[in-house]
C-alpha cells in the first residue's frame, strides 16, 4: 500500500514538475524579449536579460524600430502576400483536391506520388534550379512573382483536402448531377462549404508560415527598401559591427501583435478547425 501511495506520488511530481519546467523553457525567451524591449542601449550593455528596465514606459525602442525598419512599408507587403497566397492557396489546393479525388484518370496514382515525393525533397536543395527559372520569367525582385511562388509550396494543404474529400461521400455529387448541376456547381455549392474545417487548418498552417517566411523572401525580394516583409525587416538591425538587440526585440514584438490580435478574435474558428481537422484527418 506504502509503495502503491509511493509510486502514484513520483507519478504525479514528475507530470506537473515536467508541466512547469517546459511551461517555463517556452515562455522564458518571450519574457525575455519583451524585457529587452524596454532597455535603452545603455542599459542593455550594463545589464543581463532578465533584469527589469528602469522605465516600463519607454517606447522610444518600439518607434525607433518601426521607423528605421520601414516595418510600415512590411506589413503592407506582407499583408499582401499573405492574403493573395492564402487566396490561391485554398482556391488551388481544393480544385486540385476534388480532382484528383472525385475522378478516376490514368496518371491520378502517379500525380498523388509526384507530390508526396515533393514533400520529401529538402526545399534548400532545389532552390539553384528553382532561382534559376524564377530568373528566367523575370519574377525575382518582384512582389508578384513571390506570390507566386509562395502558393506553388503547398503540397500538404493539397493532401489535407484529399483527405476531407474522402470523407465526404459520393452520393452528394450524384444526387446534385442527378438535379442539373454541373461540376463546378458541385464544387462551389455543395462541397466547398463542407471543407470548412480543412480551409480553416490550412489557413493557419500556410499563414503562419507564410507570415514567418524569411529565406525565400531574403533571396527573391532584394529591394528591402520597397520590398521588404516583415521578417526581414527584423534583420536591419544585424551587421558587422553588432546587433541591436533591444531594438531587434521591439520589432519582434510590433510583429507579434497582428497575429496576436487575429488569433484572439478568430480563436473560437481556429480551435473549431483544428479540432474538426484532427477528426476528420
Amino acid at each position: 500500500m506504502i509503495l502503491k501511495k509511493c509510486k502514484k506520488f513520483i507519478w504525479t511530481f514528475l507530470k506537473y514538475f515536467s508541466l512547469i519546467f517546459f511551461s517555463i523553457v517556452a515562455v522564458l525567451p518571450i519574457v525575455s524579449c519583451v524585457v529587452t524591449a524596454f532597455k535603452t542601449d545603455a542599459e542593455y550593455q550594463s545589464t543581463n536579460v532578465m533584469t527589469l528596465p528602469e522605465n516600463w514606459l519607454n517606447f522610444t525602442n518600439f518607434i525607433e524600430a518601426f521607423r528605421r525598419a520601414n516595418m510600415g512599408q512590411a506589413f503592407v507587403n506582407s499583408t499582401i502576400v499573405l492574403i493573395v497566397v492564402l487566396m490561391g492557396s485554398i482556391l488551388f489546393g481544393t480544385q486540385i483536391a476534388y480532382i484528383l479525388n472525385r475522378f478516376r484518370f490514368p496518371g491520378n496514382g502517379l500525380v498523388r506520388s509526384l507530390f508526396l515525393f515533393a514533400t520529401l525533397l529538402p526545399g534548400v536543395a532545389m532552390q539553384v534550379s528553382v532561382y534559376s527559372i524564377m530568373n528566367s520569367l523575370g519574377l525575382i525582385n518582384h512582389l508578384y512573382g513571390y506570390i507566386i511562388l509562395m502558393m506553388g509550396t503547398d503540397v500538404i494543404s493539397i493532401y489535407i483536402f484529399i483527405q476531407f474529400f474522402e470523407n465526404i461521400p459520393v452520393s452528394l455529387d450524384e444526387s446534385a448531377i442527378m438535379d442539373g448541376a454541373s461540376y463546378f456547381t458541385i464544387y462551389a455549392k455543395i462541397l466547398l462549404p463542407l471543407l470548412k474545417p480543412a480551409i480553416v487548418t490550412c489557413m493557419i498552417l500556410k499563414g503562419v508560415s507564410t507570415y514567418n517566411e524569411y529565406y525565400m523572401a531574403q533571396l527573391y525580394l532584394q529591394d528591402k527598401t520597397r520590398l521588404g516583409t516583415v521578417a526581414t525587416s527584423l534583420f536591419t538591425f544585424t551587421g558587422p559591427l553588432g546587433s541591436k538587440y533591444n531594438l531587434i526585440c521591439a520589432g519582434v514584438i510590433i510583429s507579434l501583435l497582428p497575429a496576436l490580435i487575429v488569433f484572439i478574435l478568430c480563436q473560437k474558428q481556429i480551435y473549431s478547425g483544428l479540432t474538426a481537422g484532427a477528426v476528420k484527418g
